[in-house]
């Protein structure tokens, strides 16, 4: 298994420890299992980038981007077709959307994790029961 590079390591760290606003928000709703039973991380490793939240699970991510985003789009176009090569589906939120509208952006992501691409290889037992 390949190391994960530890610059990004130490990247993601200072961001799990100072989020946005908008950040700090969801990731109330999203950390300890709260949405739904799902598992999410915060700030995650996904060398070569960094994903503000992963279901792994459900191969599911969601970013929150900011003004810093402005300007930006050709590379998070690239960044997520990446991360969809990678077998997840990646939504995306800005920063007002999440404090103006929380509701709705927890209700894209409920929509979101029963459409979001099954796990390869499908977790133990679960290959059965689709097959059925």
């Amino acid at each position: 298994m390949p190391r994960t590079n530890e610059l990004l390591l130490a990247r993601a760290k200072a961001m799990r420890s100072n989020p946005t606003p908008a950040e700090a928000r969801l990731w109330y709703h999203l950390r300890a299992s709260r949405l739904n039973g799902l598992k999410f991380v915060h700030q995650v490793v996904i060398d070569p980038y960094i994903a503000d939240f992963v279901a792994r699970s459900a191969k599911l991510i969601v970013e929150v981007d900011g003004d810093t985003h402005a300007g930006s789009e050709a590379h998070d176009e690239r960044r997520t077709a990446w991360l969809e090569a990678q077998r997840y589906r990646v939504i995306r939120f800005t920063n007002a959307e999440v404090m103006a509208n929380e509701p709705a952006v927890l209700a894209a992501i409920l929509t979101a994790l029963h459409t979001a691409p099954l796990p390869d290889p499908l977790p133990e037992g679960e290959r059965e029961s689709k097959r059925s």
